[in-house]
């Protein structure tokens, strides 16, 4: 929201008021506030009849501060707030005074503000250099047309940008953007976002998250340009400043704080297929496809039944179509028995032709309207009602429906919606509706997921999930909504996948070949490439099947070597996962993250890396031309063995078997041997491939692969000296070693 009227006035209607002069200052051992007037005080009577802004700060965990800025405190918390699942009990910070000058100092981040004088807050790192600072306008409160709003302003330096803010499909690179948090269903194509997250990701090693589950709109330096400006409709704003130094540092911070991501099962990384949306099918249907895919050699892991699997207009009352799937239990142990797991599509509305609207209205399961009332409305499905997820009888009683789903044999589901959420409402915790439109979804997929974990076991849960918000990383995955089956739509389904990447979530998927409309053959061939080199991978569309015999011939041979392709790396892959659930740094990971030093790297928006040492640069052309940064190092191309040098742009050309699939210098990646299934046994015939092209000198590198539950299943250490590659393992499991290179 902007306040102002180029640099000299404000708009018609604003009134801002800035903390001006520091008045007072407290310190206690790990916390401090201050107290700032909004004008200068030159006698005392000019103390009357004006405010004052209060500046808390203290720090939530190691190397993270709070600073909240309060005009009246008198107002009323209603909630919702984020949940904290790795904040301290007491403020993690320690206090001094030097000089006029006070501090907090937290790990490797200080908050350094005058005793006396004009008020200013900069934000130090461990060398002492100023990381961002919030100055003359940086704390301060503005009304507008008899609204109340606080907001702030952090520097920014020259050739700094800004990252992440959740699963946005605007420009990678957010500076000069402005940009909303509020969710909505929007698809993949427009400002909006299913995947709302208040935290940047600055390259200058720091970010910034604030604390705010309603709408907070952010000015990426589009109002004041060198300046990111954040405001909420409210009487307080608090925001987190936490330090790196690297990018990693501060995802493993921020995602630490608001909650890691749990570690998807094994299976779900393979391919997973859908009836689609609108199409028609019935157990048929379904096993014309499953044999389909079994017979061109193509694995599936996965089988998702979309919003028809339910009557229609009674979305949702959690019962199969008895006239297409008179026989559900038996259909999916029948579908198990070929190895498959069953995914099922839910939401959380309740239309008022499914049996289960009366129930829930009469039990008070539904959100009402300030009269007292059922909310309801036509979109979507027919006087559809909303469950209300702050109720725990009500979250009760929408798990226990999903439960007979699991009794069934179902083993996950597709969280779909909960973005379009009402804010003239009346929530039954009193929750403030408006800070409950984004956080509606919390609560939405917690619900589903912890059911999940308590049915299936630790490491069994896994969604398939639309919307979130900060915490949301928690109950993976997600996907990137609706797109169209264009290269357009699949490079912008790339552009949000990176931004979420850097807002805390480790693992991400998107509908391989788009959702609506038909993918042109060469679109689906491509985005086949993309999507099995993704964390996950969806066959899905809207009005179209996605089997892969449906595009020809050449589609079924790309899909079947990607996704044995992707089997085999199972091992490197399931390690970057591992690592996401231990510590937030995503598995597809924007080249940022292992680069930060590099320039280019900070702006690449059409690649990215699968795990630590993998670059994937998708083709988004039918005539296979596409260009590709490639950073600093001589990297391998996994699928030729051709070398390349960076940093550097290149050009290419590749057919739709390939697509640039780069390994870096002195990697060692565990590919297993099993091409048929993503949960195989790893250690069964593994091979270590060690890159080593012309020029590598020595190196160690230390190879852990992971059993399906994340521990360490085998340790090697690789030792390259003088030329010769050496190899030894906790393990009595016969594997193999290949160094490619330059004896090759």
């Amino acid at each position: 929201m902007k306040f102002t009227d180029g640099f000299w006035q404000m708009r018609e209607g604003v009134h801002a008021s800035y903390a001006t002069e520091v008045r007072d200052v407290r310190l206690d051992d790990d916390r401090l506030a201050a107290y700032a007037s909004v004008k200068r005080v030159e006698r005392r009577g000019d103390t009357l009849n004006a405010p004052l802004i209060t500046v808390d700060a203290y720090a939530p965990a190691e190397g993270v501060i709070a600073v909240r800025l309060t005009h009246l405190a008198g107002k009323r918390r209603k909630g919702p707030d984020f949940e904290m699942p790795g904040a301290s009990a007491r403020s993690a910070a320690t206090t001094r005074t030097e000089g006029t000058a006070a501090e907090l100092t937290s790990g490797p981040l200080t908050l350094r503000l005058p005793t006396e004088g004009a008020f200013g807050l900069e934000f130090l790192d461990a060398d002492g250099q100023v990381l961002t600072s919030a100055g003359r306008k940086g704390s301060a409160f503005a009304t507008a047309d008899g609204s109340h709003h606080m907001f702030a302003q952090l520097a920014l330096g020259v050739g700094e940008t800004v990252h992440g803010l959740g699963e946005r499909f605007t420009p990678y690179v957010k500076n000069g953007q402005v940009v909303d948090m509020w969710q909505a269903d929007g698809g993949t194509s427009s400002e909006q976002a299913y995947k709302n997250v208040p935290f940047y990701l600055s390259s200058r090693g720091y970010g910034v998250f604030v604390n705010h589950p309603g709408k907070v709109s952010f000015e990426v330096g589009s109002e004041a340009v060198g300046q990111v400006q954040f405001s909420v409709e409210d009487q307080t704003l608090e925001y987190f400043v936490v330090a790196g130094p690297t990018p990693k540092d501060v995802l493993t911070r921020y995602a630490s704080l608001t909650g890691l991501p749990a570690l998807p099962p094994a299976w779900s990384f393979g391919l997973w297929l859908t009836t689609s949306f609108t199409t028609s099918y019935d157990e048929a249907t379904v096993n014309s496809f499953v044999d389909g895919m079994a017979e061109r050699g193509i694995p599936l892991s996965v089988f998702h039944f979309d919003c028809f699997w339910m009557r229609e207009y009674q979305w949702c009352d959690f019962e199969w179509d008895p006239a297409v799937f008179p026989d559900p239990e038996g259909m999916i142990a029948r579908l198990k028995a070929k190895g498959l797991k069953i995914c099922v599509w839910i939401n959380p509305y309740i239309g008022q032709k499914s049996p289960l609207y009366e129930e829930g209205a009469e039990k008070g399961y539904f959100v009402q309207t300030p009269d007292g009332d059922v909310w309801q409305w036509d979109k979507w499905q027919a006087g559809m009602a909303l469950v209300d997820f702050t109720d725990p009888e009500a979250t009760a009683w929408f798990q226990s429906k999903l439960k007979v789903l699991l009794d069934q044999g179902v083993d996950g589901f597709k969280t779909d919606f909960g973005e379009r959420i009402p804010t003239e409402v009346v929530w039954h915790d009193g929750s403030d509706a408006e800070r409950m439109h984004n956080y509606y979804t919390h609560l939405y997929n917690k619900a589903v997921f912890e059911l999940l974990e308590k049915e299936r076991g630790a490491g069994e849960a896994v969604l398939f999930a639309r919307s979130a918000t900060a915490g949301g990383q928690q109950y993976p995955v997600h996907w990137g909504g609706d797109c169209w089956s264009s290269f357009e739509a699949m490079a912008e389904s790339l552009r949000g996948g990176l931004s979420l990447s850097l807002s805390g979530f480790g693992f991400w998927s998107h509908d391989i070949g788009g959702f609506e409309g038909t993918p042109d053959p060469a679109v689906f061939k491509r985005w086949l490439a993309f999507g099995l080199l993704s964390s996950h991978s969806r066959l899905h569309g809207s009005s179209s099947y996605r089997v892969p015999w449906e595009f020809g011939d050449e589609a079924v041979d790309v899909a079947r070597q990607f996704t044995r392709l992707k089997h085999r790396l199972m091992p490197y892959i399931y390690g970057a996962a591992v690592e996401a659930h231990r510590t937030g740094v995503p598995t597809m990971r924007p080249l940022l993250l292992e680069f930060p030093e590099d320039p280019t790297a900070r702006t690449v928006d059409r690649e990215y890396l699968l795990g630590p040492d993998v670059l994937v640069a998708p083709v988004f052309t039918e005539d296979g031309q596409v260009e590709y940064y490639v950073p600093e190092g001589t990297w391998t191309h996994l699928l030729t063995g051709d070398t390349v040098t960076g940093p550097a742009w290149r050009r290419e050309t590749h057919g739709f078997d390939s697509l640039p699939l780069l390994v870096r210098q002195g990697a060692v990646l565990a590919l297993g041997a099993d091409e048929s299934r993503p949960d195989g046994d790893w250690l069964d015939n593994l091979e270590l491939r060690v890159f080593a092209p012309a020029g590598t000198g020595d190196f160690t590198r230390t190879v852990t692969v992971p059993d399906h539950t994340g521990a360490v299943a085998a340790t090697y250490e690789v030792v390259r000296e003088g030329g010769e590659v050496r190899v030894t393992a906790d393990t009595d499991r016969p594997y193999t070693v290949t160094v490619v290179g330059e004896k090759d």
